[in-house]
């Protein structure tokens, strides 16, 4: 395998588990939560109700734009930040492929047994 196709392979690797890791903290499944509705949030906004600082929120939302489940876009002296569902999509369609997986193996190890 060239070194271009192994670099490629390796960034496909790892965008689904950036995807996992960003949404495994329960501040950030919160701020997805609150983005789902479409409208772009600021991030006082996306404070409200929380206990949690500004500047906690701000890195929180990093996380999950390096892993480009969010975007931000500049509105004056704010940013806003929008969900981008193509991410959860992808993740939704290889948990359903997963899914299917096991659903087979385990229908194959049932017929197994019981025969």
């Amino acid at each position: 395998m060239s070194q271009r196709n192994r670099s490629t392979t390796t960034a496909r690797r790892r965008t689904p588990a950036r995807v996992f890791a960003a949404l495994g903290d329960e501040t950030r499944l919160i701020l997805v939560a609150k983005l789902c509705g479409g409208q772009p949030r600021s991030i006082s906004q996306l404070t409200h109700g929380s206990r949690l600082t500004r500047q906690a929120i701000t890195k929180h939302l990093r996380v999950l734009e390096r892993a480009k489940i969010v975007h931000s876009v500049r509105a004056g002296r704010e940013n806003l930040f929008q969900l981008d569902p193509q991410p959860l999509e992808e993740m939704k369609n290889y948990l359903d492929l997963v899914s299917g997986q096991w659903d087979n193996t385990l229908s194959r190890l049932k017929s197994f047994v019981e025969n």
